[in-house]
């Protein structure tokens, strides 16, 4: 059988595409007048907060985006502060590392029309130890140890609408469920797309569970399971579908591929920075989701829309 000749795509919004590109660019994006900087007295007894959870992920949003230590994330934030004409006051360096560890972090999303389509996978970020490089040069074993990075991203939308931080030694499909958790009851999940490492039953069960849609390619050795479960029913005809069609010919048809677009994400991700600054899990955890709150942010000044030419 001939493979499949590839497509070209074309940008049609290339305009309003270019316009947002600009607008990441603008530190002004991140400083809203508006915001509050400082938290309203708490009616609890004890010292009050002298910083909003905004004003701190404010900040290690700079952190983030310029890769520098909270020293000289404080300067810089009061620099911006002065150019912008506002009087705020910034935390010091101790205040953000101490806030840091328990700061109660939105992930903000736009959402799209229709059900939700969910794609998901999961890849690791370097925590302590060598580089690539040096392990390499000198080998030997060397202390290094990985985060992994569970995802699940709006196909529309590109934005991340689900995310979990683990050791590396948690498996992907353990994680499944708890990404399905964070979606909200009441809004629709037509489809979940995942690789065949999510072939398990909790998984299909966790996805039938929410009345959606299971796109994982079954294993190359798989059976068919006993179907006693609406999950196990829909993973039998996922099988069947592939053997009748061929592997190549039904990932195509159930739109498998469209997984590609998290893997990109991910990419994304690591362009903010091929390791973690913080030390600790707790302070990693929140260091990875204000990546993630900026990426968000990016993506809702604007993505490309693309369409098959040719």
């Amino acid at each position: 059988m001939s493979s499949w000749a590839p497509k070209n795509y074309t940008t049609t919004n290339w305009s309003a595409y270019n316009e947002g590109l600009k607008q990441r660019g603008s530190l002004t994006i991140w400083f809203d007048p508006a915001m509050i900087w400082i938290p309203p007295p708490s009616g609890k007894r004890g010292r009050q907060q002298q910083f909003s959870d905004a004003a701190i992920q404010t900040c290690l949003t700079m952190k983030v985006l310029f890769g520098i230590p909270l020293r000289q994330t404080t300067g810089f934030v009061q620099s911006l502060l002065t150019l912008v004409g506002l009087d705020w006051a910034v935390p010091d360096y101790s205040t953000l590392c101490r806030r840091q560890k328990t700061l109660n972090l939105n992930i903000p999303y736009r959402g799209g029309d229709g059900p939700l389509n969910l794609l998901i996978d999961s890849t690791g970020i370097k925590a302590e130890g060598e580089g690539e490089w040096n392990a390499r040069k000198h080998g030997g074993p060397k202390r290094r140890i990985w985060r992994k990075i569970h995802l699940g991203i709006d196909e529309a939308t590109l934005e991340v609408r689900a995310v979990e931080i683990t050791d590396s030694s948690i498996g992907d499909a353990p994680m499944l469920p708890e990404l399905l958790d964070q979606i909200p009851a009441d809004e629709e999940i037509g489809s979940v797309t995942a690789d065949g490492a999510y072939d398990t039953r909790k998984c299909h069960e966790a996805i039938a569970a929410r009345n959606a849609a299971a796109v994982i390619p079954p294993r190359k050795n798989a059976k068919p399971w006993e179907p006693t479960s609406a999950g196990a029913v829909a993973r039998n005809d996922a099988l069947r579908s592939s053997k009748y069609l061929g592997r190549a010919i039904w990932r195509r048809w159930s739109g498998y591929h469209r997984r590609s677009r998290v893997e990109s994400k991910m990419n994304c991700i690591k362009l903010l920075g091929q390791s973690l600054m913080a030390r600790d899990f707790d302070r990693q955890v929140a260091e990875l989701q204000v990546r993630i709150t900026v990426l968000n942010g990016y993506t809702a000044l604007g993505i490309p829309v693309t369409q098959a030419v040719g």
